[in-house]
């Protein structure tokens, strides 16, 4: 919920969007108690607010993972991630204390007696099926009516901050303009400045190889295959039990160390045999599929409705020669995008340095310079709609370079915005003012945020959260 680990000499909050994951009731389990946590060493502190290894050892307890699972999973900074949210709900219950906000016991006895799933199929409560539940999840009524409590507080919390938040007009006004103000934009296709493929001469291939030789290196491999299928494995056109019974039998002796061979003998299939075999063109192939898997020297592949049965008999690490016509078409692809690459970077720097103005661009366009307009953020017909954002972020007469769903690229600038406005009879005006309400909550949640930053000092015992790390493992 609030990224704790991204920086722990920082020992600040950050990440309100995360918030959320605490609203979401835990599930039940347990770890037991083989933790000994010895004299109660804090693992971490919130302002004044400690908080120690046995409250670290409850709250994973509530998660309902397994210690198989945080074993697992423990070099991918599980338990940091847990240690995070037991942050996060210390501080939210420390601003809901602060905050005077408050849950009678009446109210907690109407929400549980308001869930569907304690109550019969005429909708009124059922005290067993309230007691199977808290069984089933192996925790107790206490337990469970506390964790309810505080979920619903910081429900509470969140509306306090900012569940009454109502755009006015002028903000919905100004929201919808913002998503579908046409915007005119002038642009040129980048393509025709590139070096063509077919440019690239010999010489220039050959200096790329030599000074790339250990990069371009590639698995040469002789190789055995046969495409097993129902009708050459058992003369029906169908899978069935004994099609498959055929193929763990054949899984069976390759992990035997049975040879290829001899079992390709057995299936009565004449294999098919490649030499110096080597994936340049990336095709979906059967060769490429068994040159892709080539760590495994024998095994099986599903493919499709059938089964490649392969076996590697040799790789040799070479580098390739100009001399073949599919290295060398490789090579090609690789010089266009590389020059692809630097030319669009240099564009792209004249843009940053402001040295890229309207003398450029009609240098540039040389009379081919097209133009187009967008109708919303959402009209990605000519381009795709990350660059769509870019270009609705800008103001007018600036330049930026903007892709199409086809990878084309092209140098744009903004010419014009011409702006909308919604009319207050609208079909549209509720969907688009709960937007604008949404757009205004989140706003409003990020300044809780940055306040939280302040007012929270978080400080993580690293020599204690190592210890229990060291349980775990």
């Amino acid at each position: 919920m609030i990224s704790i680990f991204k920086n722990f000499t920082k020992k600040k909050i950050a990440g309100l969007l995360l918030i959320l994951v605490i609203i979401i009731a835990f599930g039940f389990g347990g770890f037991g108690r083989g933790f000994n946590p010895g004299n109660q060493n804090n693992i971490a502190k919130v302002n004044n607010k400690n908080i120690s290894t046995q409250d670290f050892m409850d709250h994973l307890n509530q998660t309902g993972l397994s210690q198989k699972a945080i074993k697992e999973n423990i070099e991918k900074n599980i338990l940091e991630e847990l240690l995070s949210t037991l942050i996060s709900k210390t501080l939210l219950n420390l601003e809901i204390k602060d905050l005077n906000l408050a849950m009678s016991e009446d109210v907690l006895i109407e929400i549980i007696k308001n869930n569907k799933k304690f109550q019969n199929k005429y909708g009124k409560f059922q005290r067993t099926f309230y007691e199977k539940f808290l069984l089933t999840n192996n925790t107790t009524a206490p337990i469970y009516e506390i964790q309810l409590k505080n979920n619903a507080l910081q429900k509470q919390l969140f509306t306090y901050i900012s569940g009454g938040a109502k755009s006015p007009k002028f903000l919905v006004n100004k929201y919808y303009n913002e998503k579908n103000k046409k915007l005119d934009i002038d642009y040129i296709n980048l393509d025709k400045f590139y070096k063509k493929k077919d440019e690239f001469t010999d010489q220039e291939m050959q200096i790329f190889v030599d000074e790339n030789s250990n990069k371009l290196k590639q698995d040469y491999i002789d190789l055995s295959y046969v495409v097993i299928t129902p009708k050459n494995l058992t003369g029906l056109e169908e899978f069935n039990q004994a099609f498959f019974d055929k193929i763990d039998d054949i899984e069976n002796k390759i992990s035997k160390n049975i040879d290829f061979k001899t079992i390709v003998n057995e299936l009565n299939i004449t294999p098919e045999i490649k030499k110096n075999y080597i994936n340049i063109e990336n095709k979906e192939t059967i060769e490429n599929k068994i040159y892709n898997s080539r760590k495994d020297k024998m095994e099986i592949l599903e493919d499709n409705g059938s089964f490649i049965f392969y076996k590697i008999d040799n790789i040799n690490s070479k580098l390739p020669s100009l001399n073949e016509d599919k290295f060398k078409t490789q090579i090609k692809n690789v010089l266009y995008q590389k020059e692809k690459y630097e030319f669009n970077k240099n564009i792209l720097e004249q843009i940053n340095k402001k040295e890229f103005n309207q003398t450029s661009f009609d240098k540039l366009g040389n009379g081919t310079i097209e133009k187009t307009k967008l109708n919303s953020m959402k009209d990605n017909k000519k381009f795709e709609i990350n660059s769509i954002e870019i270009l609705y972020s800008l103001p007018v007469n600036t330049f930026t370079l903007i892709a199409d769903d086809k990878k084309n690229v092209f140098i744009a600038k903004i010419v014009n915005y011409e702006d909308q406005k919604i009319s207050q009879n609208s079909d549209k005006i509720n969907a688009i003012s709960n937007e604008a309400s949404a757009q205004n909550r989140n706003s409003i949640l990020q300044s809780y945020d940055y306040l939280l930053n302040n007012k929270y000092k978080v400080i993580i015992n690293k020599k204690t959260l190592a210890r229990v790390k060291n349980y775990f493992r």
